[in-house]
């Protein structure tokens, strides 16, 4: 469903992301963790083309990202995104946040979209807060929402970015429940989180990266139970002491 190429990205003279190369099977769950720095969200953009890469090739379910004939607005509609800050707006009542682009980008009409959207708030939870607007909301339930509209375009692959570095300790828990119920309906996954035992309980894979490239590419259960590499060791070691 995904697949990345000897991808290397720079900001002028910063290499951010030094020849990396993974993929990502349909129906296949990837967590991408690291420290600070080490190019996680950045290597996540950049599949979504929110971020351009100078070298590498990324193809995502048969179309090259670039290809300068690809339309990446229709891709990206394909493709959710949820976000560490919620990026939902404040002006709009929840279930239009929903709406707004299933009736803009992919043209359902009004009945349909608001059916859609009711029945997403339905499976994470907020049907009830339908009227609401995103600040009367706790910002667990701001996320929920998130990965909700996300889900009204009916994506083949699902992108998160350290979607609960953001929410207070307790409310991780109900946003990390909606991503495990995905992840067992078989949705494809790359999931950039510090989050271990998510990853532990739900990956098929762990990607470890450190410094823009990627150290260890392994099955879940090889990766916490025998790191190849001493940064990937001192890494889990602090992570998982804590």
């Amino acid at each position: 469903m995904i697949g990345i190429q000897h991808v290397s990205k720079w900001y002028k003279d910063f290499q951010v992301l030094k020849d990396c190369s993974t993929s990502v099977a349909k129906g296949e769950v990837v967590v991408i963790c690291g420290p600070s720095g080490s190019g996680k969200s950045t290597l996540i953009k950049c599949v979504n083309a929110l971020e351009n890469f100078q070298k590498g090739e990324i193809v995502i379910d048969g179309t090259s990202l670039g290809d300068p004939a690809t339309d990446l607005p229709k891709l990206r509609s394909r493709v959710g995104m949820v976000f560490q800050s919620f990026e939902l707006f404040p002006h709009l009542s929840i279930i239009d946040n929903l709406t707004l682009a299933q009736e803009k980008v992919i043209g359902r009409g009004r009945d349909e979209a608001m059916a859609k959207g009711m029945a997403l708030l339905e499976r994470v939870g907020l049907r009830s807060q339908a009227a609401k607007y995103p600040g009367q909301l706790s910002g667990g339930q701001q996320q929920r929402v998130a990965i909700a509209r996300a889900l009204a375009m009916d994506p083949i692959a699902m992108l998160f970015d350290e979607p609960t570095s953001a929410l207070d300790p307790e409310m991780i828990n109900e946003v990390l429940d909606v991503m495990t119920e995905l992840a067992r309906e078989g949705m494809t996954m790359m999931c950039v989180t510090h989050e271990m035992g998510f990853a532990r309980r739900v990956a098929h894979r762990v990607v470890f990266m450190d410094y823009g490239q990627i150290v260890e590419d392994r099955a879940t259960g090889d990766f916490f139970e025998n790191p190849k590499t001493d940064r990937a060791r001192a890494f889990l070691s602090k992570i998982l002491n804590h």
